[in-house]
């Protein structure tokens, strides 16, 4: 079962599932044939997704509609919300500034952010900026916490809400009102609000806004001409299609259209928007060595247990496969939108791909048949 609530909370399906891990059934493909793939996205249709659009490689394939209303299909060029797919982002950003010599992933968080993390147990003394961005630090996910699930995850509390701006000081205000999940470094749990934390240190390291650092250090130099980062902007730049929630705990019940949204919500835990072609792009440099030198990249895909089969780096996980493939990337989830890019670690071989519904959809059975389907 998938929920808007479930795809923001936490990495899904794809990234740890243990659906991922069965036995060698075939070797990695080559890249000619994408029948497998196309079949598998007109099955998460059938499944109940709206729409999907991807991009393997150079080719590209959709199926479903864009817009329940009027029955438009879903464009390759459709651009969307991208969700902890940022997380990628923000830690290549801070490993870059690690590289220039202005940080070290060693450093505490209260070196940078003095009394940020700080209240019912958490402190941020003995936090490293390393824990933050592998998921080790015990920080309490805010978005677990109930009135924000309230505000935000239920139909009545959404449309309320949707435009409202949250700082990332009151986001992570909310994660400090309670106890943390366990003492920094001692196992692993997903949380956003690590990564909300690692936006604020990127700011006071830089002087300047995450999001500005995202674009002049990494969209800019990649020619990135669909991704952003929002900010505030409650509006999808087009092309676009519709995003679609049931804004409930369950997959029955009404489909609401959520495309518009204030992104604050998520910030630098999920905030940006890209296309299919564009994260692409962007994993395949990351992992071709043309944005970290070679001892950031080893640090982001230094990885540690999650409990599951796949692995968390840096902002980054390692996912084998059951054709023996281990391939890199994250998914992302926010309302109405479920994402997937995954890359090579030689950077050859890429996908990304974009479910316009939050509550189904195979997307693990898309992953299998791009990498390793006949």
């Amino acid at each position: 079962m998938r929920t808007v609530r479930t795809t923001l909370v936490a990495v899904t399906a794809v990234v740890l599932s243990a659906a991922l891990a069965g036995p060698a059934f075939a070797a990695p493909r080559g890249h000619g044939d994408h029948e497998a793939t196309r079949e598998a996205i007109e099955a998460a249709v059938k499944d109940g997704v709206p729409g999907v659009t991807l991009t393997a490689d150079n080719w590209s394939a959709t199926a479903g509609v864009g817009n329940l209303r009027t029955g438009a299909p879903r464009s390759a060029d459709d651009r969307y919300r991208i969700g902890s797919i940022t997380k990628t982002f923000v830690s290549t950003v801070l490993l870059q500034l690690e590289a220039e010599g202005r940080l070290s992933l060693d450093d505490t968080v209260e070196k940078w952010l003095p009394g940020v993390v700080r209240g019912n147990g958490h402190d941020g003394s003995k936090i490293t900026l390393r824990q933050l961005l592998n998921h080790t630090s015990g920080i309490y996910d805010y978005t677990e916490d109930e009135e924000f699930v309230r505000t935000y995850f239920t139909a009545d509390g959404f449309f309320k809400h949707r435009y409202d701006t949250r700082s990332p000081r009151d986001l992570v205000a909310i994660a400090m009102t309670h106890e943390p999940e366990f003492e920094p470094g001692a196992t692993w749990k997903y949380s956003n609000t690590n990564y909300i934390v690692a936006g604020m240190v990127i700011e006071k390291v830089t002087g300047a806004p995450y999001g500005d650092e995202i674009r002049r250090r990494v969209i800019e130099p990649l020619g990135l001409h669909a991704t952003s980062v929002p900010g505030t902007r409650a509006t999808l730049p087009q092309p676009s299609s519709r995003a679609y929630s049931k804004l409930a705990e369950t997959t029955t019940g009404p489909t609401y259209d959520v495309t518009k949204l204030n992104p604050s919500l998520a910030g630098s835990a999920g905030e940006m928007i890209s296309d299919s072609k564009d994260l692409n792009r962007f994993y395949a440099a990351l992992l071709k060595g043309r944005l970290l030198p070679p001892k950031q990249l080893k640090e982001m895909k230094t990885t540690v247990p999650t409990g599951g089969p796949g692995q968390y780096g840096l902002g980054i996980a390692g996912v084998p496969l059951s054709c023996g493939l281990r391939v890199w990337g994250h998914d992302g989830g926010i309302h109405g939108s479920q994402t997937v890019a995954l890359t090579s670690g030689d950077g050859r071989h890429s996908v990304a791909f974009n479910f316009n519904g939050d509550w189904s959809g195979d997307a693990v059975a898309v992953v299998e048949a791009e990498f390793c389907g006949e």
